[in-house]
C-alpha cells in the first residue's frame, strides 16, 4: 500500500501532523524511568503493564490503518511507537527479578503475539470489505481505551503509598494533550474509532495531573516537617551538650577552690609561727 498523506482535509492533516509530534514525546516521556532503571540495574516499583499493552494497541492501529486510504499519519507514529515500546520492554525484562520477568513475557506472548495473530486470522478470513475496517475499528477502540486505563494501577498505587514517585508528572500532561490532539484529528476526519477512545483518555490524563498535585504537596509538606524535626533534634543535641560543658566547668571551678583551700590549710599546720 502507497503512504499518502490526506492534505484535502487540512484540519486533519495539521491535528495528525501535530498529534505525531506530541505521541513521540508521550513515547519518550518514560525514558527517564529507564534511565533510572538502568542506573540502578532494578525495576523497583514500576510495571510491564502498560507498555504491553501500548505496544499491542500500536500494532492494531497500524493493521487498521493499513486497511484504510489516507493513513499515513497513523501508520508513521505507530510504527515508531511499536520500535520503542519493544525498547522499552527489552530493558524491564533484563533487569527485573526472575519471576516478574516471567510473568511478563508470558504476558507479551499471550497478547502481543497470540492476541494479534488471532485478530489477523479472524479478520482477514471470516470479515471482508468494509466490515473488516469497522471490526477493527471497535478492537482498537477497546485496546485504546485499555492503554489509557492501564495507568489506573498505578493511580492506585499512588494513593495506597500517597507517594507520586512512580507516576511522572510529564508522561499525564504529555498524554492529556496528545488525547485532546487525536480526538480533534478523529473528528476533522470523521473517524469515531480515532476520536471515541481519546475522551476516556483525556479524563484519565486530567485525573493524574489532579492526583500529582494533591500528593505531591503532601510529599512536600512531609519533607519539611521531617526537616524541621531533624533541625529541632539537633538544637536538642546542641543545647544538652552545652549544658554539660556548663557543669563541667562549674565542677573544675569548685575542685579548683577546694585544692586552694586544702593547699593554705596544709600551709598554716606545717607553719604556726608564720603569722
Amino acid at each position: 500500500m502507497a503512504l499518502s498523506f490526506n492534505i484535502h482535509n487540512p484540519g486533519a492533516f495539521a491535528f495528525g501532523l501535530l498529534g505525531n509530534v506530541i505521541s513521540f514525546i508521550v513515547f519518550l516521556a518514560p525514558l527517564p524511568t529507564f534511565i533510572r532503571i538502568c542506573k540502578k540495574k532494578s525495576t523497583e516499583g514500576f510495571q510491564s503493564v502498560p507498555y504491553v499493552v501500548a505496544l499491542f494497541s500500536a500494532m492494531l492501529w497500524l493493521y487498521y490503518a493499513s486497511s484504510k486510504p489516507d493513513e499515513t499519519l497513523l501508520i508513521t507514529i505507530n510504527s515508531v511507537g511499536c520500535v520503542i515500546e519493544i525498547v522499552y520492554i527489552a530493558i524491564f525484562v533484563a533487569f527485573a527479578p526472575k519471576k516478574i520477568r516471567i510473568s511478563t513475557l508470558r504476558f507479551v506472548l499471550l497478547l502481543n503475539f497470540g492476541g494479534f495473530c488471532i485478530i489477523l486470522l479472524v479478520t482477514h478470513f471470516l470479515v471482508h470489505g468494509s466490515n473488516r475496517v469497522k471490526v477493527l475499528g471497535w478492537i482498537c477502540v477497546a485496546f485504546s481505551i485499555s492503554v489509557f486505563a492501564a495507568p489506573l494501577s498505578i493511580i492506585r498505587l499512588v494513593i495506597r503509598t500517597k507517594s507520586v514517585e512512580f507516576m511522572p508528572f510529564s508522561l499525564s500532561f504529555f498524554l492529556t494533550l496528545s488525547a485532546i490532539t487525536w480526538l480533534l484529528y478523529g473528528i476533522f476526519l470523521k473517524d469515531i474509532y480515532i476520536a471515541l477512545p481519546n475522551v476516556p483518555g483525556f479524563i484519565f490524563g486530567i485525573a493524574q495531573m489532579i492526583l500529582y498535585i494533591i500528593y505531591n504537596k503532601h510529599e512536600i509538606a512531609g519533607e519539611m516537617t521531617a526537616a524541621a524535626a531533624a533541625a529541632a533534634a539537633t538544637n536538642s543535641d546542641k543545647e544538652k551538650q552545652d549544658s554539660v560543658e556548663a557543669i563541667e566547668v562549674i565542677i573544675t571551678e569548685v575542685n579548683n577552690e577546694d585544692k586552694d583551700k586544702n593547699l593554705e590549710v596544709n600551709g598554716l599546720i606545717r607553719n604556726p609561727n608564720h603569722v
